[in-house]
């Protein structure tokens, strides 16, 4: 697979603008960390200047996130230690210590909540109206703009709280060659060819048709992205219609909108198109799995796409495709940020210095994003390995102002937890497919009256 690396002198600027990995640390080549006396007032993340600012600054800082793969010396990309020691090419006595956790979503609320925290984290689930109590601003929204895409993501009141180092859109991770074992030569482009495929796939290999990743928990959530952009081609629908939707879980009737969604994997299950016991899927061991032709595909965001090459030697066999769901004649994909990461507002004014330098660094210099197959961060970026023929990248709209945390309101009274780690309701779903104990419209009827019901107590107006 060709890919680039970081360098370790010139360090050019071929970045573009992540997921799962256990608990380790890495750590960059200085140990020692000493107060910039200096640094009263911070300088901002627009006017940092890489390799000419803060070459001599003296600072220790930590970093959480949720890349644990990054930690081993056997991962097929670019390492945590590989980039780590290129910044410090640059940056000798900055030194950072890098924490990963394969539970990231949940130990980051945990780690927050403890007020002990690290100097750089992936921002996690939490009200928007909370930023700033946790983290620095890098700037306006005006600003950042400039600097970043993407910049939207975890912003406030037109103050930005996260940068992502990557960006990432929503499709299928697929084994090429076993689609085309099956006599698959088309990529599927409704939940009709979809089923279908993963019927021939069933018929013509002894691959696993779709793996759901079901024991992973996380995976489970995953499919609440697609409900947007890639089930209805508007950017509007994940972050202001849908809050004011009427029964937004209906069947639309034309193969879109989140029934059409959700209905492919409940029909996968209910039909015998995934594996055979749903409680023994091994997010680690699917990776090698994936690689060698045992899984024919999984629904997962392009991060995916370079854990899964790194995995095996059958790099050229893995591609990723866009979410088979078609509006008007034009499939969508969803462009958005992976994690942004937010700085400790807390932390001494010589660490959230070096931190600025070194988010920049990322997501302006060290080529994360093209190593991990994502979308460009820095505006001054174009470079991308993804491509998908004939299908339009779109990221979600932001909140209305004054409706940023009505999203999260409606999903904490209703429980179903919409693109906010709502993993049990699709595990849940899996389980009654899988049982044949309630119909999927069942399901689907259930869903809209817990969302009626939140819109009534929230106060969230119909619209639509």
């Amino acid at each position: 697979m060709k890919r680039k690396k970081v360098l370790a002198l010139a360090l050019a600027s071929t970045m573009l603008v992540a997921m799962m990995g256990c608990g380790n640390t890495s750590e960059s080549s200085n140990s020692g960390a000493s107060e910039n006396e200096g640094a009263a007032d911070l300088t901002s993340y627009e006017d940092i200047v890489l390799g000419e600012d803060f070459t001599d600054l003296e600072a220790t800082i930590t970093m959480f996130n949720n890349r644990t793969d990054l930690d081993s010396d056997d991962y097929g990309g670019v390492t945590w230690k590989e980039y780590l020691a290129a910044f410090n090419e640059v940056y000798p006595n900055i030194t950072v210590k890098i924490t990963t956790d394969t539970n990231y979503a949940d130990d980051a609320l945990t780690h927050l909540q403890s007020g002990d925290y690290e100097t750089i984290m992936g921002i996690p689930a939490i009200d928007s109206a909370d930023f700033s109590t946790y983290f620095i601003s890098y700037g306006d929204l005006e600003t950042m703009s400039k600097q970043i895409n993407y910049a939207d993501e975890k912003m406030y009141q037109q103050e930005v709280y996260g940068v992502p180092f990557t960006a990432t859109t929503q499709g299928i991770v697929y084994n090429k060659k076993v689609f085309a074992d099956a006599g698959i030569t088309e990529t599927p482009k409704t939940p009709d060819e979809f089923i279908d495929a993963l019927k021939q796939i069933k018929e013509n290999t002894d691959a696993i048709p779709l793996y759901t990743n079901y024991a992973a928990g996380w995976t489970m959530g995953v499919w609440d992205m697609y409900t947007g952009v890639s089930a209805t081609g508007d950017e509007e629908y994940a972050n202001q219609k849908l809050l004011h939707t009427k029964d937004p879980f209906k069947d639309y009737g034309d193969n879109t909108h989140p029934y059409s969604v959700y209905k492919i994997l409940y029909d996968a299950v209910a039909e015998g198109l995934t594996e055979d016991d749903y409680t023994t899927t091994d997010w680690e061991g699917c990776k090698g799995m994936m690689n060698n032709g045992e899984i024919a595909c999984m629904v997962l965001g392009s991060w995916a796409v370079p854990q899964m090459k790194a995995a095996g030697p059958n790099v050229d066999d893995i591609g990723y495709m866009a979410f088979p769901i078609t509006i008007d004649g034009k499939q969508y994909a969803k462009a958005g940020a992976d994690y942004c990461f937010g700085i400790n507002v807390n932390a001494p004014t010589d660490e959230q210095q070096a931190a600025l330098v070194f988010v920049k660094w990322m997501a302006e210099e060290s080529g994360y994003s093209y190593n991990e197959d994502g979308l460009p961060v820095a505006t001054k970026n174009t470079e991308t390995k993804l491509s998908f023929d004939g299908v339009d990248f779109i990221d979600d709209a932001p909140s209305i102002d004054g409706e940023e945390d009505l999203l999260n309101e409606l999903n904490a009274e209703s429980e179903l937890n919409v693109n906010n780690g709502g993993d049990r309701k699709i595990q849940e779903l899996i389980e009654h497919a899988s049982i044949g104990d309630m119909t999927f419209d069942e399901i689907m009827d259930s869903w809209n009256q817990l969302w009626t019901d939140a819109q009534d107590v929230c106060g969230a107006e119909i619209q639509y």
